[in-house]
């Protein structure tokens, strides 16, 4: 796969600065990742209980051609990096800061 060129400065435009508007991708791109493992091992597991054990221990399970079809399925997919700078640059993520201690409650001193 190519790796494509990305102008700094479109990122550092949709931040205060290039390390805040990467360190939102990072957190984006960590999200997208966990979503596809969670989508990849919830169809994996359907697919596997059809799938039978074999009778005797000598047998070699079975591969099911679907699972093969969902992995490739998902090997095809864009990079969480790659969806997470699209997000950036298409102003479709929002973010912000926690608070460094919440409102109302006395410091701890």
């Amino acid at each position: 796969m190519p790796i494509k060129p990305l102008d700094i400065e479109n990122l550092s435009g949709k931040a205060e600065n290039i390390y805040e508007a990467i360190v939102v991708l990072l957190k984006r791109a960590r999200q997208i990742n966990e979503e596809m493992k969670i989508e990849f091992n919830q169809r994996i597991e359907m697919l596997q209980s059809r799938v039978f054990e074999p009778e005797e221990e000598t047998e070699q399970p079975q591969t099911n051609p679907d699972q093969i079809l969902v992995a490739q399925e998902f090997e095809h997919r864009p990079k969480p990096t790659e969806v997470a700078i699209q997000e950036l640059l298409e102003d479709r993520i929002t973010y912000r800061y926690k608070e460094d201690e919440p409102s109302g409650l006395p410091s701890a001193s």
